[in-house]
């Protein structure tokens, strides 16, 4: 059973950081891409950034240069460090895993429960 389990939101002004950490629980698979979507009330889901197994990121446009992502494989943790923020970065943060398990062809996607950011102006 694979878990997604994200920490580190909260309130902050704008101009400030904050810092998610997310930490996936897996046993004999393989993790690809990690990745940090974030949903504002009454808009769609959104990718804030990715980043591979090998490192290489990819970043929305609205975060390039503020945001920053990485990940501990041995730990099996993704980070994303939020320098800047602005109150239109406020939304419900989710972590997002996709997962092979060892061996195999397929992979497997999955989500966190979300953790709430909300950047006062």
């Amino acid at each position: 059973q694979v878990q997604l389990v994200e920490s580190g939101g909260g309130l902050v002004q704008a101009g400030g950081s904050l810092r998610l950490s997310c930490a996936a629980s897996v046993s004999r698979s393989t993790i690809k891409t990690m990745a940090w979507y974030r949903q504002a009330p009454g808009k769609q889901r959104e990718l804030v950034a990715s980043i591979t197994s090998d490192g290489s990121t990819n970043y929305a446009d609205s975060v390039k240069g503020r945001f920053t992502c990485s990940r501990d494989n041995s730990k099996n943790t993704v980070s994303l460090q939020m320098n800047s923020l602005k109150p239109e970065d406020t939304a419900v943060y989710f972590c997002y895993a996709i997962i092979s398990p060892l061996e195999q062809p397929y992979t497997f996607q999955y989500w966190g429960q979300g953790t709430q950011v909300t950047v006062s102006s």
